[in-house]
């Protein structure tokens, strides 16, 4: 009797332990790939925050498909500092972005910051840009498949849905079979009048196919709103110039979340819906008195969508959870299960100050996160119990 029970305790034993490595390892490896969609100075004009004016039905898909965050900020409200935070995880004052990278500006990070896109790249997955950039050095920000401001017109690639909807395709069918890291930035819905009055002040006849010389967008099927019509934030003085503004505002957002639509259904076409991390959210506060550049809520404060397709039993829910742009590293990090890499900035250690979103979603099964420790210490609970009622077998 005793041999036998030996022989039934070790069986079950290994048994166990397997299970339990290959529990940890399949979470480990399902998953895959991240697409970051980023606007342009855009607030909270959606119907996922309650704007039942400005029509989104795209943004809408995906909140259903999302765990949707009330509390969610950037570290600064600023455009290229902004964007250097969500590339590098670190801000701005850190990685050396402290004002706009672009003409006479000229600011770049640090040269030894060790950005998303470079850490990634060295870890052999597939890295792409879309739309707008406005970081640098380059060297810093690598990319292996690069469409932006730098080698495009700005309104070619981050407000031609069109196009950036044929660039999507392109970056889906050089990355093969890799896993894929894919960074969209569009350039709605942010001001243009003072670059191209013509366009109107939010660009908001660009490609509408009706304003003479201002070109075609194919896709776009352009959403007028009546100024009368719309919601004026309780920080913006309630004026008609200033609901004129709002309406052209919800136009360009109306482009935003149709070229949203189209990303996510190439998405969908090449077969990566279901093994994709996508988050939505944006640069800055929207270009308003109080907004963007400035240090309230409305220059801070950002939408942030997490669609994660292992947890789709938290989509459709949202979380009052405290989080910030400075997650978004560590969130695709944890996501590739990669670590940070250890080196210095001036003279200093860097680390990360934030942690992962992945913590925020309930039913997490990732191996940082609490669930999975606690998922990995059931199973083993399981052996320790198993042991202790076969040694009382053993002991008859």
């Amino acid at each position: 009797m005793a041999a036998e029970c030996k022989h039934f305790v070790a069986k079950h034993q290994i048994f166990l332990v397997v299970y339990a490595v290959l529990f940890l390892f399949t979470q480990h490896t399902s998953a895959k790939n991240v697409l970051i969609i980023v606007a342009d100075d855009a607030g909270f004009e959606s119907q996922v925050y309650n704007n039942s004016v400005c029509k989104t039905p795209h943004l809408n898909l995906l909140a259903r498909q999302s765990v949707v965050f009330n509390k969610a900020f950037t570290s600064v409200s600023s455009c290229s500092p902004s964007r250097s935070t969500i590339l590098s995880g670190l801000p701005q004052h850190q990685n050396g972005m402290y004002g706009l990278h672009h003409s006479v500006h000229h600011f770049n990070s640090f040269d030894q910051v060790r950005s998303l896109p470079l850490i990634l790249q060295n870890a052999g997955i597939y890295t792409g840009i879309i739309g707008k950039k406005h970081v640098g050095p380059e060297y810093v920000y690598p990319f292996d498949y690069s469409e932006t401001e730098e080698n495009h017109s700005i309104l070619q690639v981050g407000r031609n849905i069109t196009y950036i909807r044929k660039l999507v395709r392109r970056f889906f069918q050089k990355s093969s079979s890799r896993p894929f890291f894919l960074y969209i930035g569009f350039h709605d819905p942010h001001r243009c009048g003072h670059s191209h009055p013509e366009l109107g002040s939010f660009c908001e006849k660009f490609g509408d196919g009706i304003t003479n010389g201002t070109g075609f967008i194919p896709d776009w099927k352009p959403v007028y709103y009546n100024p009368k019509d719309v919601k004026v934030p309780y920080f913006v003085p309630d004026t008609p110039a200033a609901r004129a503004d709002i309406a052209a505002q919800y136009t360009t957002i109306s482009r935003l979340d149709q070229g949203i639509g189209l990303v996510l259904h190439e998405l969908y076409a090449a077969g990566h819906l279901n093994d994709t991390l996508i988050l939505y959210t944006s640069d800055n506060g929207i270009p308003f008195p109080n907004g963007r550049t400035n240090l309230f809520d409305p220059g801070l404060a950002e939408p942030l969508l997490v669609s994660s397709p292992h947890h789709k039993e938290e989509w459709g829910k949202t979380s009052e959870s405290l989080v910030s742009l400075l997650d978004i590293v560590p969130t695709v990090l944890d996501w590739f299960q990669l670590p940070y890499p250890k080196y210095k900035l001036l003279k200093k250690s860097v680390t990360l100050t934030e942690g992962t979103l992945l913590q925020c979603l309930q039913a997490t099964v990732f191996m940082r996160s609490p669930c999975t420790i606690q998922c990995a210490q059931s199973v083993l609970t399981s052996i320790n119990s198993f042991a202790t009622s076969t040694t009382r077998c053993l002991s008859q």
